[in-house]
């Protein structure tokens, strides 16, 4: 295996962590406007510098090339006091995004590609998640899951229960909290190397 190409891999899973935060800023500004969100936050691996791994294609991991982590989607946390208007918020952020990649910014992350915790304000409870889909139920076999859909466009995942430490990235990644405005932007959060 040549030096450029692992090189070439590890810039590929930086510049991969830096649109996803790029997004988080996108998705973050498209809710403040929503008045029952309490705050949003980047959790996961896109919240944090990355670090080496065999990585999951084959031909870095025959040969046990260690490559950045790759950051496969973008997770955030959405404090919310209702769950009303979830529809309206996903459209919102997918309005967004395709926004940012036609006016040419760089962002090329797709609606998707978000995977949105929807955590209550207080409690910090795990409500569930947003639902990608364009309208509730949908009819896909997702939406046969016990409660999905209850709440129109709170997604439940089968046999997910969220981690203890699910919300351990979000204060050092707070992007927007009600009554202060923007936190931050996600292009603040720590970086690799």
């Amino acid at each position: 295996m040549r030096r450029a190409a692992i090189e070439e891999q590890d810039r590929y899973m930086l510049e991969r962590q830096r649109q996803f935060r790029a997004a988080a800023d996108v998705v973050a500004d498209a809710w403040t406007r929503f008045r029952e969100v309490a705050a949003v936050a980047v959790i996961g691996s896109v919240a944090k510098p990355l670090w080496k791994e065999g990585p999951r294609f084959s031909e870095f991991r025959r040969a046990r090339i260690e490559v950045w982590h790759e950051c496969s989607d973008l997770d955030l946390a959405l404090w919310l006091d209702s769950q009303e208007r979830l529809g309206e918020l996903r459209r919102a952020a997918a309005l967004a995004l395709r926004k940012a990649f036609e006016k040419g910014t760089g962002i090329s992350v797709a609606d998707h590609q978000l995977d949105i915790f929807l955590i209550e304000p207080g409690t910090d409870n795990y409500l569930g998640r947003l639902c990608k889909f364009s309208q509730c139920p949908k009819g896909k076999i997702d939406c046969l899951v016990p409660g999905c859909g209850e709440i129109a466009f709170n997604k439940r995942v089968a046999d997910f229960t969220p981690y203890d430490d699910l919300l351990a990235p979000a204060e050092g990644g707070m992007l927007y909290r009600r009554g202060v405005g923007r936190v931050r932007s996600a292009h603040d959060l720590p970086r690799t190397g």
